[in-house]
């Protein structure tokens, strides 16, 4: 029975779902494509790398952003928007005079300096916790390791240096809890080929629980969340999104929920572990490989991912210098060359380095180089991810555009709308994403 105290938002209400502790379920039947509600950030930064082609305060992209008249480093769509994210820039504004290359705080502090801001500003309930407050977030405190408190030591530190002179802190014991806080309910914001725009806190969206068989989809118009049915949803039904990128098996993922949010999935598929062969697919030969050579190719496979991130982070995001591409590339080709004499193409080791590969084809603009990659790619991902997926979507329209680049319209056309046919359900038939896909289309 609901507790007549249980705070509802639509159709919907927040309740003590077993073993998973605070939840929202269904008070009505939703129909796949439907939006269940809509959530405004409660705090929200811009990536730096996004800066002069997004608004720091709407995310909006287009041209002809106006920039911040005493920092020169933030741009907005108009003085409204400016306006209104004034109350956090400002926070930044001046350090990033004072500092100038030298400011540099990683986006948690960021967004945890604004959530700080906010707090002050605006100490009573808005318009994105209807049904879960900031203050409730989970921390996890008790779980964190040493590697994880001190990481957040550090921030924490960064924050005092970057910050010192705009905010009032509280004590370090409750900026802990709140960098927790954070780190485990914080979401990234992605454009329509998931690219990276910025980091926001969504307090309403973040009360749904995890299952890597999510039964509704986060997208982003902007800086406002919105929810949306994958599947349909009966009265009485919990309401679960992927926490995760779900392309991998079940060890795997449960590995990153345990790391991230400290907690192992026990949804269907996580039990039944159905999808867990196709994922892990090994060469069909004459001469199988033994089960001990799987198993080493899999702890390789694993290894080299983790190795290529950090590779990607140093040389990649920091550098952003034509060597280290080719050093990337060469450690995709080399990976994949080993693996590929123990598993299929369509093993998804096999198809994180393919994506990896094809990032950095793109980032150069070898379009011939992406384009073989994402054929490669695109029909496993259709097999391995659930109906509806953003990566799907997003891969879809990178071999549409690389299509169109090539001038091979026909083809381009057939994968544009394929991916406009995942993101009308995804994101709703009136997003701007799609709007402007279907006129790429008319332009073309």
């Amino acid at each position: 029975m609901r507790s007549e105290a249980a705070p509802q938002l639509g159709g919907l209400e927040r309740f003590a779902s077993a073993g998973k502790g605070r939840g929202l379920r269904a008070r009505r039947r939703f129909a796949v494509g439907e939006l269940l509600f809509s959530c405004p950030a409660y705090a929200a930064v811009l990536t730096v790398s996004e800066r002069g082609s997004h608004c720091d305060g709407c995310f909006a992209r287009k041209e002809g952003l106006s920039k911040c008249g005493r920092c020169k480093q933030a741009f907005y769509c108009n003085v409204e928007c400016q306006k209104e994210d004034w109350p956090m820039h400002k926070l930044e504004c001046a350090s990033m005079c004072t500092f100038g290359q030298n400011w540099h705080p990683s986006e948690t502090v960021r967004l945890t300096a604004r959530i700080l801001a906010k707090q002050k500003i605006h100490p009573e309930r808005t318009q994105s916790e209807k049904l879960l407050a900031v203050k409730e977030f989970e921390s996890h405190l008790d779980k964190l390791d040493n590697e994880k408190r001190e990481l957040i030591q550090n921030d924490i530190a960064a924050l005092h240096h970057f910050y010192s002179k705009h905010l009032d802190y509280p004590d370090n014991a409750a900026l802990v809890v709140l960098f927790a806080q954070v780190n485990c309910n914080g979401f990234t914001i992605e454009d329509e080929e998931l690219s990276h725009l910025g980091s926001a806190i969504f307090p309403d969206v973040a009360l749904m629980n995890h299952s890597c068989c999510p039964n509704v989809i986060v997208t982003y118009k902007g800086t406002l969340a919105e929810v949306r049915a994958v599947r349909e949803i009966e009265p009485g039904e919990e309401i679960f999104s992927s926490y995760i990128d779900l392309l991998y098996p079940t060890e795997d993922r449960n590995d990153r929920l345990r790391d991230s949010y400290f907690f192992s999935c026990d949804c269907r598929e996580c039990v039944t572990k159905e999808k867990d062969k196709a994922k892990l697919e090994i060469c069909k030969l004459n001469d199988p490989p033994s089960a001990e050579t799987v198993k080493d190719m899999i702890k390789y496979a694993r290894n080299v991912i983790e190795e290529f991130r950090r590779a990607k982070h140093y040389k990649y995001i920091l550098c952003l210098t034509l060597t280290p591409l080719v050093e990337l590339l060469e450690i995709c080709e080399l990976s994949l060359d080993k693996m590929g004499a123990v598993f299929e193409d369509s093993n998804v080791y096999m198809l994180h380095m393919m994506y990896q590969a094809m990032g950095v084809c793109l980032y150069v603009q070898d379009w011939e180089g992406a384009l073989c990659y994402g054929q490669k790619i695109i029909r496993p991902y259709s097999k391995h991810y659930p109906s509806y997926s953003l990566n799907v979507a997003s891969m879809w329209l990178k071999l549409g555009r690389l299509y169109m680049a090539l001038k091979n319209r026909t083809a381009g056309v057939k994968a544009l709308k394929r991916a406009i046919a995942i993101m009308e359900v995804a994101h709703g038939k009136d997003h701007p994403y799609i709007s402007e896909i279907k006129k790429e289309l008319e332009d073309h």
